[in-house]
């Protein structure tokens, strides 16, 4: 199993607003670097990821569940751009701000903290495990 964050913009499109979308959950559209894309192809049904508060707030806010693999995406007019669509998993009892990630050592080489411009991106399971640590989740509920 893989692990990724999604990250997004709190006043577009919020983790509360991917709450509301319920279990049907919602396409990850938009989605406009070829790397970001690429780690969205990767991503299998039922694996897990963060829920990244950017530019406001800066944190992990959630844990979302991809639902549906790779498919076109549907606000994109060219076929190269792809989507996964997620639900909400778990809100954070305490959301992980980005200057804590930084400060915790077993955390110095997640893509977060040295590539953080990267919308989609894989996070290590002993990484994911650590965040949901600090965010007040129990591991072994959230990972499968």
């Amino acid at each position: 199993m893989a692990y990724w964050l999604f990250k997004s913009e709190p006043d577009v499109f919020s983790f509360d607003d991917l709450v509301k979308k319920g279990k049907a959950g919602e396409e990850w559209t938009g989605v406009r670097n070829y790397q970001a894309r690429n780690n969205m192809r990767a991503m299998k049904l039922g694996e897990r990821g963060f829920f990244y508060h950017s530019n406001i707030g800066k944190a992990v806010v959630g844990v979302v569940e991809v639902c549906r693999e790779v498919h076109p995406d549907s606000t994109a007019d060219n076929p190269t751009w792809e989507c996964v669509d997620v639900r909400a998993v778990a809100a954070a009892a305490k959301p992980v701000t980005l200057d804590e990630i930084k400060l915790e050592k077993p955390l110095a080489k997640m893509v977060l903290v040295n590539n953080s411009r990267l919308s989609v991106q894989p996070v290590t399971a002993e990484e994911f495990a650590h965040i949901c640590k600090l965010a007040g989740l129990d591991p072994a509920k959230i990972m499968k």
